[in-house]
């Protein structure tokens, strides 16, 4: 019950956010701080109504144009925070990959939301991961994405008012201190408020709904037993978790340029092709 309790209180901050602004003010004047260091957070929104993920939406340093607009449902049994463990579930799979992503979190209830109207749907951003088995055959399952732990999020949630332009956002990940993912929002082939758009055409958003906003594939590689994987976006904070396997199962390490290589070919034949 405790757990219910604090998901709804999200919510309820969410949505009074602005009545309850002044109060969190006096709180951070008057009490003790912590070093962010030395804290130890939980999602910052831990079970979301909706957790929806946009596909194949970089240029992947292309002109483009980008490819036409999709997305697909995750399952938010699948949220973990910082400082948490990304479960490699024993199922067949022909490796499992990281995705960083800008995370956009709803702040007002919307449906048909125009693209010209949905900056003010977004109550902030956070760092995400959409962590993504693949299999030997196509078409690929986006199921496999939605296993237990395979989309961590946080470490806070940056207001909206704090990130001015979420279309201009570093965004790097490294394996072990290995640097793979590094590259900027501003490669998005429709924006944020075009996913936004797109997605409350199909269903109502709603306050503490996610939508992960897709990656640039150039960079991804395989995780595995035992690694430190740390996603950090620009202007919002840094995600570290540990990768467990009880199979023990192993890929070569580094960068995995196959499905780069792919999702660029989709992008010269303008259509997707299985699931990325």
């Amino acid at each position: 019950m405790e757990r219910t309790d604090h998901c709804d209180r999200m919510v309820d901050i969410i949505v009074g956010f602005d009545r309850f602004r002044s109060e969190f003010d006096r709180a951070r004047a008057s009490l003790p701080s912590l070093p962010l260091s030395e804290a130890a957070l939980d999602s910052p929104v831990m079970r979301p109504g909706k957790v929806v993920a946009m596909g194949s939406n970089y240029l992947e340093g292309t002109d483009g144009p980008p490819l036409p607009i999709w997305a697909f449902v995750k399952s938010p049994q699948s949220i973990t925070g910082p400082g948490g463990t990304i479960r490699l579930p024993p199922v067949a799979a022909k490796v499992f990959h990281h995705e960083t992503e800008l995370v956009a979190v709803i702040g007002k209830t919307g449906k048909d939301i125009k693209a010209q109207d949905a900056r003010s749907h977004v109550f902030g951003y956070m760092v995400g991961i959409d962590v993504s088995g693949r299999r030997d055959v196509l078409p690929q399952s986006l199921f496999n994405k939605s296993h237990d732990t395979f989309s961590p999020i946080g470490p806070v949630i940056a207001t909206a008012d704090e990130i001015p332009d979420p279309h201009r956002l570093g965004v790097r990940l490294w394996v072990d201190g290995e640097l793979r993912q590094d590259f900027s929002t501003s490669d998005m082939g429709h924006n944020v408020w075009e996913s936004i758009s797109y997605v409350s055409s199909v269903t109502t958003l709603n306050p503490g709904d996610l939508i992960f906003t897709g990656t640039n594939h150039q960079g991804l590689g395989p995780l595995q037993d035992g690694e430190m994987v740390e996603a950090e976006i620009e202007g919002i904070g840094r995600l570290a978790l540990r990768v467990s396997d009880p199979l023990k199962r192993s890929w070569p390490k580094g960068v995995d340029t196959e499905i780069g290589q792919r999702v660029l070919r989709m992008l010269r034949e303008g259509k997707a092709v299985g699931s990325v």
